[in-house]
């Protein structure tokens, strides 16, 4: 078995060993050392990376039988030679705080929101909780991130270790382990006791911060996705500068952002109710200003939407509609049937997109689309396809 060098030094960044064997992982090619300060992917934390001597680990993980493999890239070195391996520092540093901030908001969860972690996964893209209890309310979460951020400026103590089954016995652990032996505590301070043999901080300062950045039901618990440490500063300066971006398009402080968007959102709603009544007055001057009784062949000046406003006024008059629209990339169409009529909306329409070209469709009574083709003889083309 490898002897793991991070269970006694999650700091342990450089480290010598010995190749036992050069085998594979899922056809990858890996090595197996006889002591490793690298981290197999378990736990909810994903495996180290780094290099040995020239060749470059992408990944590590654990085998059924404990075996310890180090997916790399490059020349396998002989069975029996010594290499130096050294972690990839900042993205286990990382791992560590995201880890200990894992356990520690998994504590406070269930301290104030009641809430049991059932499982949980720290990824490359996102951090995530899944909390055993349906609907967290807002304000229970944010005590559990309040009460977690007190603890990590309290700079509490974080241990690790390997307790004898008498102290084992006497310890109060929030969930139980999933091995029978060689049973690994964590413990922040007095506050969280988890068996756990993944790598963590010394001390809950170095977490930096945690923040809940979002809460959904998910198979009847709640999925909660948080943010610490370095991934927690970069999310916060980008979108700090997000922020700053849209504050200076809109003249304002940050702070004041809200208040502008919501007055833009409600100018765009009396912008657009406006708009939708000049539409229907120009929809009735156009419907009003085609000659004849039977079915109105016109091409309309304007955009879908107001060939479908004009569209509703001759049906309403009782005359079919068959209208377009033009520019310099194809021509916009709308079919309108009126009550008693004979006309198949759907069926002009395949045969104009058969001949023009173009995307759409409809019902006997209704059909509208886009032709690829730009229709300079609108009632001939009807004629045509009629």
């Amino acid at each position: 078995m490898t002897r793991r060098l991070y269970h006694a030094d999650s700091y342990l960044r450089r480290f010598d060993a010995a190749v036992v064997a050069v085998t594979s992982y899922k056809d990858q090619p890996a090595i197996v050392l006889d002591q490793t300060a690298f981290y197999p992917e378990a736990g909810g934390q994903l495996g180290d990376r780094g290099t040995l001597g020239a060749i470059t680990v992408r990944d590590t993980q654990e085998l059924d039988d404990g075996t310890i493999v180090h997916v790399f890239e490059g020349d396998a070195p002989a069975v029996g030679s010594r290499v130096t391996g050294e972690l990839d520092w900042a993205r286990r540093r990382q791992h560590m705080a995201q880890h200990t901030a894992q356990h520690l908001l998994s504590g406070t969860l269930l301290e104030r929101a009641q809430a049991p972690t059932a499982s949980a996964r720290l990824g490359e893209s996102s951090l995530t909780i899944d909390a055993a209890r349906d609907r967290i309310p807002e304000v229970e979460l944010a005590a559990a991130e309040q009460l977690a951020n007190d603890l990590i400026d309290e700079d509490v103590p974080i241990r690790a270790w390997f307790p004898d089954p008498a102290e084992l016995d006497a310890i109060k652990l929030r969930r139980d382990p999933k091995v029978s032996a060689d049973i690994r505590v964590v413990a922040i301070g007095d506050f969280d006791f988890s068996p756990c043999g993944g790598t963590h901080c010394s001390r809950t300062s170095q977490i930096g911060s945690i923040r809940i950045t979002g809460a959904e039901r998910y198979k009847g618990m709640t999925r909660v996705t948080f943010t610490a440490a370095r991934r927690g500063r970069a999310e916060l300066f980008t979108r700090d500068q997000l922020l700053r971006g849209l504050a200076s398009q809109l003249s304002c402080a940050p702070a004041e952002v809200p208040a502008a968007v919501d007055k833009l959102r409600r100018d765009a709603s009396g912008s657009a109710d406006e708009l939708t009544t000049l539409r229907s007055r120009l929809a009735t001057m156009i419907a009003g200003s085609l000659p004849g009784t039977g079915a109105a062949i016109a091409a309309v000046p304007g955009d879908a939407e107001l060939l479908r406003a004009t569209a509703a006024k001759l049906v309403a008059a009782g005359r079919d509609a068959i209208l377009c629209a033009t520019d310099e990339t194809g021509t916009t169409v709308v079919v309108f049937r009126a009550s008693g009529s004979q006309l198949d909306c759907g069926a002009l329409w395949k045969r104009l997109s058969a001949r023009f070209g173009g995307r759409g469709g409809g019902r006997a009574d209704r059909a509208e689309g886009r032709l690829t083709t730009v229709v300079a003889d609108w009632a001939a083309a009807i004629a045509e396809g009629a």
